[in-house]
């Protein structure tokens, strides 16, 4: 299978999936992938706020229901919840509008954020607002890293399917190895 037909049937779902997770990677390639005409621009920007926006309202309902028991679960979580849960008590609107670029904390956030006391309501209308230059500005980083590759390298496009390959493979990689390394608690 080459890498148009593999893009075609899996582009939009992995952008989907990639943005309800910490999806930078994931959209920074697809930004690639519009740029050399395998995904529409606005599509993937849509399908990524959309995403974000559902995925960090489930990480917020998850902190509201069941917030306790998963800190007692997952020590590093609870460590970072912590750290959050300080940062939202001093700047909430600040803090929720700019935590999809808070790296490291881009899942505690919304988890803390669910077991603060702010309205369900409030953080979806500032959850959506911030979803909207997170996708535009790293959707479209990958599309103008798009076009400066292209424009200097020429050859580009008869080994991007292993550059791309080998990037999803590297992030892959990289969040295992962080969900292993992860210490959990017993529960007692």
């Amino acid at each position: 299978m080459d890498l148009p037909t593999l893009i075609d049937q899996f582009g939009y779902p992995a952008v989907f999936l990639g943005s309800v997770l910490e999806g930078e990677t994931v959209l920074l390639l697809a930004g690639y992938a519009a740029h050399r005409g395998y995904l529409d621009l606005a599509a993937v920007l849509g399908i990524a706020m959309l995403g974000a926006l559902l995925g960090d309202q489930f990480f917020f309902w998850l902190g509201r229901r069941h917030g306790q028991a998963l800190l007692r679960r997952r020590e590093a979580l609870a460590a970072r919840v912590e750290r959050a849960l300080g940062l939202i008590d001093r700047h909430p609107v600040k803090i929720i509008l700019s935590m999809r670029f808070l790296w490291g904390l881009r899942m505690a956030l919304p988890i803390a954020v669910g077991m603060s006391g702010i309205p369900w309501r409030r953080f979806l209308w500032l959850n959506a607002v911030s979803a909207i230059p997170w996708a535009t500005l790293v959707g479209g980083a990958g599309y103008l890293f798009g076009a400066l590759l292209t424009r200097h390298i020429a050859e580009l496009h008869r080994i991007e399917h292993w550059i791309m390959g080998l990037v999803v493979l590297l992030a892959l990689a990289l969040h295992g190895l962080a969900w292993l390394r992860r210490p959990t608690r017993r529960p007692r």
